[in-house]
């Protein structure tokens, strides 16, 4: 195996990464540390250099332990110590933009200095240096995306690409629903369907009217058609409304990642023989759906993660799909997301940089982060 012919000298250390040897609160297990240079890579394999990396929600999940996808033990950071044999370590991180920095023996179409993404699960992305599969990342455009482009293209905007894709033949002019408009993919989902001359029905959480007219206008901005809140579910006159706004044209695809009764209520506007598809349960109450929208209406009712549709899909595929994507990034048709990046910097030894990351869970947990935490570690100097 590759991962066994990895041992470091102990006096080599220029590396450094988030990691924790149980599940919990990160806000209690979470530890950085630091090991050796990485050696020339093994056949097969390149050795990559993160540039910059999301911590997801699900990232939270994972480390709790709550997750279904379940990263592998890392035993082969050093010789001994953390990151050994003898102290394994589950590393943080499924989601990043990696540079080559050197490649193994028949090792083909990846370079020195390529951009490139994960294509596979927790590959450990909380990190400065990583030796991983050459098949397990996958390359990027050489110019015209930016780091946070890069750095957030395999969750977020492959789930709102494909859900739009892959329940519905959608044309030109036909109408999508959906909740948490205002969420990551609900904001991918608005730009994409703008690139596919789709119209958009959003629903997002009340608000004070200065920070709703905001919200609204941002949306819009993406290319949202209307913008409308969970309270206006409530309006007997809104079904003639959606009615008046399609020109009676049935809406066949809703969009889900909130549960509960306003999901109820949002399906009741889908027509005949449509599709509901659930990503995500933000309200965590269960999704209740009236039989008769099933009997008279045919609704079929699909559950989406984008981790399951990695796994079923082939590795082309899968290029095509992040090709389609960079391409409209390029094109400034899908905006990066708004962002915060948190540097753990050279200079700060492990202790510090372990306060660091745990403070940045506890404040994530207190809803202090107001957009997307990515996560840059600098090789340390201490």
């Amino acid at each position: 195996m590759f991962s066994q012919t990895i041992i470091r000298s102990a006096t080599l250390i220029s590396n450094r990464c988030i990691a924790y040897t149980q599940n919990g609160d990160p806000t209690q297990v979470l530890t950085a540390f630091t090991y050796p240079k990485l050696p020339s890579p093994p056949p097969s394999t390149v050795n990559l250099k993160f540039l910059l990396s999301p911590i997801n929600p699900a990232d939270v999940n994972t480390i709790e332990g709550v997750y279904p996808s379940k990263p592998t033990h890392t035993s082969n950071l050093a010789a001994s110590g953390l990151g050994s044999k003898d102290e394994p370590v589950f590393v943080g991180g499924n989601e990043g933009l990696a540079q080559v920095v050197e490649v193994g023996e028949g090792v083909k179409g990846l370079k020195k200095d390529d951009w490139v993404v994960m294509d596979r699960p927790q590959l450990g992305t909380w990190s400065t240096s990583r030796n991983v599969p050459s098949n397990s990342v996958i390359k990027l455009p050489a110019t015209g995306l930016t780091e946070a482009h890069g750095a957030t293209m395999t969750v977020n905007p492959t789930t709102a690409y494909n859900m739009l894709d892959g329940f519905v033949k959608l044309q030109a002019g036909d109408w999508v629903i959906q909740n948490g408009a205002n969420s990551a993919v609900g904001q991918l989902v608005l730009q994409i369907a703008k690139e596919r001359g789709l119209n958009t029905l959003n629903f997002v959480r009340s608000r004070d009217d200065s920070s709703l007219r905001s919200l609204v206008e941002h949306l819009e901005n993406l290319g949202a058609t209307k913008v409308l809140t969970y309270d206006d579910l409530n309006d007997k006159s809104l079904r003639g409304k959606v009615k008046e706004w399609t020109g009676g044209k049935d809406i066949r695809l809703a969009l889900n990642c909130v549960g509960g009764e306003p999901t109820t209520s949002m399906a009741k506007l889908l027509g005949q023989d449509a599709h509901l598809v659930s990503y995500g349960a933000m309200s965590k109450k269960p999704l209740s759906l009236p039989t008769s929208l099933h009997i008279f209406k045919n609704l079929t009712s699909h559950g989406f993660w984008q981790t399951n549709w990695s796994k079923t899909h082939s590795r082309t595929e899968k290029e095509e799909l992040i090709s389609k994507l960079a391409g409209m990034m390029k094109e400034g048709k899908i905006q990066a997301p708004r962002h915060q990046i948190i540097t753990i910097g050279a200079q700060e030894s492990d202790k510090e940089a372990t306060e660091k990351i745990r403070d940045v869970f506890y404040r994530m947990a207190e809803g202090k982060f107001s957009q997307k935490v990515l996560l840059k570690l600098e090789e340390p100097d201490v």
